[in-house]
């Protein structure tokens, strides 16, 4: 079958998708948080640009007033500054999407707002429940009616139902998250308190920064860095946290030991900013020693080191830093852009590369070329980004992955596709350099990994099919998987 023919098929594009970014705050002082919330966001639109949200509480004012406004698209298309200033609250919480879990439909955006008994709830989460449709059920039978089909309702539904038995909120948040199943990274901001919580294998980011008598939760530290707050700490794995005016209270009931925990590789590899830090770890940092690991252990002669903008340009530099090959920009990325998986026909995505991501003639022509790239699903997007190299006059183009080969789907929040639809699936790197028509293709080692983060566990599950849990046997929509697939799985014995 020919090249084009195999992937004609896939709807998506060729690239890992994050799911969402988080954002809460509280001051103290009784300003209006709306607006560096909106800046918040705009810092975190990397990690989801199909729709975001704002929900803002006036903590001196009547129980039960929150003020919300969210929409499909950017941050700087939902709001204007006439939406912003009519919201007014010293309390709120922010949300960009990307849907993994759930369609995308303005419904389906976050933050969700609920209103029940003991007030009012809104929150925002990062992550993907595997037991979200067990969970649902167990609501459905109780009578609960639901008007999405995201898991973060399902999260709000049991928040609110055990705050009817709880003394606090935050009591409310850790018993309902003693339910959960997966990965989350959650802000919750009920009447009087802002609430975070990160799952107990810590596998998405979350962290506490703080700006004059304001305390802010978010999903990286770029966005703290973006409104000019200093960073205090993440949030750790199993951790619940409520910020009140009497302080930071912590709960770690739901910690697990160290070594069982399993932090999204990915997130240093691809979804953050190269200027945030996770777990005392920098992005940017992690992303050099991916490139030295790539010049050590598949070393190539040639002239130039380039990196496909913007997750490959760090490795590209490590790999130049390590081989001594001079590091040069060959692409001219169009920021204007928006992305190209949102493109409905095959044809269309391909023409949206181009679009997209533009050769410079004058770098490559007449030299071989180190392509640097964070990862290759299905092939589609790399086997064009070599072609585009090759038409500009590259004599030679070695592709370098700072990850290493999928061969298995996420179930915790990165959208990695069925294991049929993965290019490396039943495929030898020589197979897939001969699709992606490179000269020579190298992976990053797996057992690289720890290094490239100084040993913080990780999960590894998209590589090896060991996951820190065993997967589900339904998604979130209720179909299910392969019961073949389902056989071959294995779990780490932790």
């Amino acid at each position: 079958m020919k090249q084009d023919a195999v992937f004609d098929s896939y709807i998506e594009e060729d690239a890992l998708h994050e799911e969402c970014g988080v954002f809460g705050m509280y001051d103290f002082d009784g300003g209006n948080v709306a607006s560096t919330i909106y800046y918040g966001l705009f810092a975190l639109q990397h990690r989801g640009q199909e729709s975001c949200g704002i929900a803002v509480s006036d903590t001196n004012g009547p129980r039960g007033n929150m003020l919300s406004h969210k929409g499909m698209g950017l941050v700087n298309e939902v709001f204007t500054p006439e939406n912003l200033e009519a919201m007014k609250g010293d309390i709120g919480v922010g949300h960009v999407r990307y849907s993994t879990a759930g369609s995308s439909t303005r419904e389906n955006a976050q933050p969700l707002v609920l209103n029940y008994v003991k007030g009012t709830l809104a929150m925002a989460h990062n992550g993907n429940l595997i037991n979200a449709n067990e969970l649902r059920r167990e609501l459905e039978y109780t009578g609960a009616i639901f008007q999405t089909t995201i898991d973060s309702e399902v999260i709000a539904y049991h928040i609110a139902r055990e705050r009817l038995n709880s003394k606090t909120a935050e009591e409310a948040v850790r018993r309902a998250c003693m339910k959960l199943k997966g990965a989350y990274a959650l802000v919750v901001a009920s009447p009087r308190k802002l609430i975070a919580a990160r799952d107990p294998f810590g596998f998405k980011p979350l962290c506490i920064g703080k700006r004059d008598n304001a305390y802010i939760v978010t999903s990286e530290t770029c966005a703290l860095d973006t409104i000019g707050a200093t960073f205090i700490r993440d949030v750790l794995p199993g951790e619940v946290v409520a910020i009140t005016p009497d302080g930071i209270e912590s709960d770690m009931s739901m910690a697990i030991p160290k070594e069982k925990q399993a932090r999204c590789i990915f997130e240093y590899i691809y979804f953050a900013r190269p200027d945030s830090h996770f777990d005392g770890e920098s992005v940017y940092a992690s992303r050099i020693k991916a490139g030295r690991f790539l010049a050590i252990d598949s070393p190539v002669e040639a002239d130039i080191v380039t990196g496909v903008p913007e997750s490959g340009n760090a490795a590209a530099l490590g790999y130049s830093l390590e081989s001594k090959i001079p590091y040069g920009t060959a692409f001219v990325k169009n920021g204007y852009v928006g992305r190209t998986f949102i493109k409905p026909k095959q044809s269309s995505r391909e023409s949206s590369v181009q679009i997209k991501l533009n050769v410079l003639k004058e770098a490559v022509a007449g030299k071989r070329v180190i392509m640097i790239d964070d990862s290759i699903v299905r092939g589609t997007t790399s086997d064009r980004i070599v072609r585009m190299l090759r038409d500009a006059g590259a004599t030679e183009v070695h592709v370098r992955i700072s990850s290493p080969p999928f061969l298995w789907p996420c179930y915790f929040g990165t959208d990695i596709p069925a294991r049929e639809q993965l290019i490396a699936y039943n495929r030898s790197i020589e197979e897939i350099r001969q699709i992606i028509g490179a000269d020579s293709l190298g992976y990053l080692a797996i057992d690289r990994l720890p290094e490239m983060v100084d040993g913080l566990p990780i999960c590894k599950g998209c590589f090896t099919g060991n996951y820190p849990m065993e997967p589900p046997k339904e998604d979130i929509r209720g179909e299910y998987f392969d019961k073949e697939i389902d056989l071959e799985r294995r779990i780490i014995n932790r």
